[in-house]
């Protein structure tokens, strides 16, 4: 009898182990790693924040080779140009947090870097509003929160 209760629960831990792992712990961030190739272009000496439209959300490949990212495509509120903003990778980039959509008015913070002659600002954070906003960057360094731990990236967030 004990044997086939062990036989049982081993089938049920096995059954059951993807469901009780809960969300991917670690999101696809090829070529978006602390110190890579594309994160040595945020200069936090070119920071800069925008007000704005967002006129699309983009899926985005900034260089050769990197997993997928997300981006928008935002009306600048002063001179109506179209300004191309990167996040982050599009499994660590959640927009749904703070309900982002298209024709929303945000204020986006960053850095701007040039990539195949266009410029782009690396953002660091988006804010919807006063209270709603999405932190994928540290402001002070640019240290991008998809290379923080859990733990690190709570702290970050609960600070301003």
């Amino acid at each position: 009898m004990r044997a086939v209760l062990f036989s049982l629960l081993a089938v049920f831990v096995v059954w059951s182990g993807p469901a009780l792992a809960g969300p991917k712990a670690s999101p696809d961030i090829k070529g978006w790693e602390k110190g890579g190739e594309y994160d040595r272009l945020f200069d936090p000496k070119e920071a800069d924040s925008l007000k704005g439209r967002v006129v699309k959300i983009l899926d985005i490949k900034p260089l050769p080779g990197m997993a997928p990212g997300i981006g928008l495509q935002l009306e600048d509120k002063k001179d109506k140009t179209l300004e191309l903003i990167h996040l982050g990778p599009k499994e660590f980039v959640d927009l749904g947090a703070i309900g982002l959509k298209e024709g929303d008015q945000v204020k986006v913070m960053g850095a701007w870097a040039e990539m195949d002659g266009q410029d782009v600002l690396m953002a660091t954070k988006v804010k919807k509003d006063e209270n709603v906003q999405l932190k994928v960057r540290r402001t002070k360094d640019g240290f991008p929160f998809w290379s923080m731990t859990p733990e690190e990236r709570k702290a970050e967030s609960s600070g301003d």
